[in-house]
């Protein structure tokens, strides 16, 4: 099968870093599903794996989280797919990934595809999906109200995929405001069409602004970008008793801060119930139904902001480069081989 791989964490030399291969097509076993990729999008997650490559590694190495594609063979003990089943879903990081005409992936992480939109549009959702779902809704537990504080949280750095998502959650499933923050117009413009009822500048200090607008201290805060930086605000910010919750590697967070408030401080990894097997592992499967069942509903929509064209080297390293600009906005989605 055709395979855009890498082997090296960054360009040693003019030539692109993704190569073309052929790689052994891979056999459905237990409870995996053989499924054939009709699109992907491309993640910060493939960015940090790819960076933390070895210098010296030699092994042609997959990425690739986000896919949608068709079921085209079962292992032994699949219960809840046949070939043919439209999927979606966003993989595990300890195996090969989705840059792939076919890929394995465990059934109990898969989703039944949203029928009332495209693949590309499709491929756009699983990993901030469940990111967002498990973060909100698992981790702070946004719909268990804070006794005596206000109904809003804060989501810090909302304008890429998981933030794009979260905020139409939030809206589709609770009565919480909802307070983003973006520095550029265009961003701020982003999250504005996707629901946000209030859009600070995370450019300047976020407390100020919150004091202008006379809003309350939130009873959560998401913190999806920056939080090292903006960790005086979230002390400040963040209501007595409240919760906090991150998903990027700050170089410093301490939580001593957090103490007077009785603060609970959450992180969220969507691969952790898939790296370790946890069993509860089935819920990812249940979020992405319940995810498509919202699409189809029209209760929310895709973060899809960009399609490339094609599944190749080369618009795999565009979709890359895009992303360490640090300046995308929603979803980069590739479509076919």
């Amino acid at each position: 099968m055709k395979a855009i791989a890498y082997q090296k964490p960054y360009r040693l030399d003019p030539h692109d870093l993704f190569q073309l291969i052929e790689s052994e097509q891979p056999v459905a076993q237990g409870h995996d599903l053989l499924i054939q990729v009709q699109a992907i999008s491309i993640n910060p997650i493939d960015i940090k794996v790819r960076q933390r490559t070895p210098e010296d590694n030699t092994d042609w190495k997959i990425l690739g989280r986000d896919a949608v594609g068709v079921v085209a063979a079962i292992g032994e003990c699949v219960q809840n797919f046949k070939v043919g089943d439209p999927v979606y879903y966003a993989g595990t990081i300890n195996r090969n990934g989705s840059y792939a005409e076919y890929q394995l992936v465990d059934e109990r992480i898969v989703g039944h595809k949203p029928m009332s939109i495209s693949n590309a549009q499709a491929a756009a959702l699983p990993l901030t999906s469940i990111t967002a779902w498990e973060m909100l809704f698992q981790r702070l537990e946004v719909e268990r109200p804070i006794a005596g504080q206000s109904r809003s949280i804060l989501l810090i750095g909302a304008a890429g995929g998981v933030g794009s998502i979260a905020i139409q959650l939030l809206k589709a499933r609770t009565d919480l405001e909802v307070i983003a923050t973006a520095s550029r117009a265009e961003s701020k413009q982003w999250l504005k069409q996707i629901g946000a009822d209030y859009i600070l500048d995370h450019s300047h200090g976020l407390t100020a602004q919150m004091n202008a607008l006379g809003l309350a201290q939130p009873g959560y805060i998401f913190s999806i970008s920056g939080s090292d930086q903006h960790l005086e605000d979230i002390q400040q910010l963040i209501a007595p008793q409240g919760r906090v919750g991150l998903i990027d590697d700050p170089a410093d967070f301490s939580i001593q801060g957090f103490k007077a408030k009785s603060v609970s401080i959450h992180w969220e990894s969507m691969f952790t119930r898939s790296v370790f097997q946890t069993q509860d592992m089935p819920q990812q499967a249940e979020i992405l139904n319940q995810v498509a069942t919202l699409v189809d509903h029209g209760k929310i929509k895709s973060t899809l902001a960009q399609n490339l064209g094609a599944i190749n080297a080369a618009h795999i390293q565009q979709a890359h480069d895009l992303i360490e600009t640090g300046k995308s906005i929603g979803k980069i989605v590739l479509e076919g081989f």
